[in-house]
């Protein structure tokens, strides 16, 4: 760490030179952009946006992910210091990540929503760069599929949740978090047999062609057996990773709508996301942080290391590490 930057640096998300490196102001101070990256809407020479969607109006439970992206943010000043720990490589060095702001949305046109999503992530796309999404609840990962979907044909997608979110819904026009991926599947946007499903500890009547790796697996045959699993399935396709941070034990995440006990631990998760280096991952969201039901800031942190490890996932592949 730089100290003598800590004791002049402030505000890194407005006055950065540059999209690149790393930030040493105090983390207990300052503008709070995602890893203190540069907040701005200018996409040009941009390789990865992230972008926050405090949208929470489809939660079957209880609310409060709309203040996710700002706890996650919050969360992330602790990490600009240095290259992250174990990858052995530097994204924030190689890659043009920004802060991409908040999606706009009229919350009390809650119909309106989906397409208004589809657009944000569509804009950020058709400028070349990848997004990294900070939720909201699950139902956001809808519409940011239809857009990757349009780019680059059905998607495989690493899933992790302690639900499937596979329950049968066919009335499109419904906006539900514990719906999105059958949509997602009945609409093409999604490839099941390329896909699978990380975590999962609830009942499911028909998981449509998914892949499942449910929670009690996951605990039994551990991280390389998992992984080897994982990348057998969705090989070199083009992949989109969702992680709703209730994959983890409600011991790690109180802070999420609907806890389930059983989950993954922490470093379950932090193993298997590391190991999973060389997917072709084009694009991901964490979920479901909701801050009011954590005091501690735990469920925000675990958000903001999920994000921070997508990027890493994502500067993997295009820099062809290891």
């Amino acid at each position: 760490m730089a100290l003598e930057d800590a004791k002049t640096d402030v505000d890194t998300a407005f006055t950065r030179k540059g999209l690149r490196g790393y930030a040493f102001e105090n983390a207990f101070g300052g503008a709070t952009s995602f890893l203190r990256r540069t907040y701005t809407k200018d996409l040009s020479g941009v390789d990865l946006a992230v972008t926050g969607v405090p949208f929470d109006q489809a939660v079957t439970h209880r609310t409060g992910t709309r203040f996710g992206p700002r706890a996650i943010r919050e969360a992330s000043s602790l990490q600009p210091y240095d290259p992250p720990h174990g990858w052995g490589t530097d994204p924030l060095a190689d890659l043009n990540v920004i802060d991409y702001g908040d999606l706009a949305f009229d919350y009390a046109k809650t119909a309106d929503f989906p397409e208004t999503l589809t657009a944000h992530i569509r804009t950020i796309l058709a400028a070349g760069a990848g997004s990294v999404v900070l939720g909201g609840d699950h139902y956001i990962t809808l519409p940011i599929l239809k857009a990757y979907a349009e780019k680059f044909g059905p998607m495989s997608v690493i899933h992790f949740d302690a639900h499937s979110d596979l329950w049968q819904d066919d009335d499109y026009s419904r906006i539900d978090h514990g719906t999105m991926m059958y949509k997602a599947v009945k609409l093409g946007l999604v490839d099941p047999k390329r896909s699978v499903q990380i975590g999962i500890r609830t009942y499911c009547e028909d998981y449509l062609g998914m892949n499942v790796i449910d929670a009690r697996e996951c605990h039994e045959i551990g991280v390389a057996r998992i992984v080897e699993k994982v990348k057998a399935i969705v090989g070199d396709n083009p992949t989109y990773l969702t992680f709703d941070i209730d994959a983890l034990d409600p011991a790690f995440a109180p802070g999420t709508g609907t806890p389930v006990w059983g989950g993954l631990a922490s470093w379950q998760a932090a193993a298997i996301l590391r190991d999973l280096a060389g997917v072709n991952l084009v694009g991901g969201d964490v979920v479901e942080v909701s801050p009011p039901y954590d005091t501690t800031g735990a469920t925000a942190i675990a958000g903001a290391h999920v994000a921070y490890e997508l990027i890493c996932l994502y500067h993997w592949t295009r820099h062809r590490c290891g």
